[in-house]
C-alpha cells in the first residue's frame, strides 16, 4: 500500500527531528533571554596599592544604569566627581552600606565630598537624568582618604 508522502515513516522522522531541534533552540534562546533580563552585579571599585583615587569610564544609554560598589570606613572622606559627554547627560546617586542616603542634596549629582558616617560597602549608580532616548559617556573619579 502506498501512503501519501506526508505519512511515510522517513518523512515523519524528519519532521519529528526538525520539531525537536526547533524546541531545543527555543528553550536555549528563552533561557539566555531570561538571564540577560536579570540585574547584573555592580562593578567593584578598587584602588591600586598606595593610591586613594581611581577613575572608571562607561556609557549609559536610554534608561540604563551603571552600578558600582566600593568599601570605605567611617571617618574617611569620600570625594566623587562625574564628568560626561554631552555635559550633564548623566548623574550619580550614592547609597550607604544600609541602603540609606548619605546626605546628597538631590538624586542627580555630579560631585560629592563628605566625611563618611558609616563603614561598609557604598553603592554608586550612574544614570541619565531623563527618560528620553540618548547616550551619555562618563568618567567617574572616586577618592577615599
Amino acid at each position: 500500500m502506498n501512503l501519501p508522502i506526508f505519512l511515510s515513516r522517513s518523512y515523519l522522522r524528519k519532521f519529528a527531528l526538525i520539531c525537536g531541534l526547533f524546541l531545543i533552540l527555543f528553550l536555549v534562546a528563552s533561557g539566555a533571554r531570561a538571564q540577560g533580563g536579570g540585574k547584573a552585579e555592580p562593578g567593584r571599585i578598587e584602588f591600586k596599592r598606595g593610591t586613594t583615587s581611581t577613575t572608571v569610564s562607561g556609557t549609559v544609554r536610554n534608561d540604563e544604569q551603571a552600578e558600582y560598589v566600593l568599601s570605605a570606613q567611617q571617618g574617611q572622606r569620600m570625594v566623587i566627581k562625574l564628568t560626561n559627554v554631552p555635559a550633564k547627560s548623566s548623574c550619580f546617586d550614592l547609597k550607604g552600606p544600609d541602603g540609606s542616603d548619605v546626605g546628597l542634596e538631590t538624586d542627580c549629582n555630579w560631585s560629592y565630598s563628605k566625611v563618611l558616617q558609616a563603614t561598609g560597602d557604598f553603592f554608586i549608580t550612574v544614570a541619565r537624568p531623563s527618560q528620553a532616548r540618548g547616550t551619555s559617556r562618563y568618567r567617574l573619579t572616586v577618592t577615599v582618604r
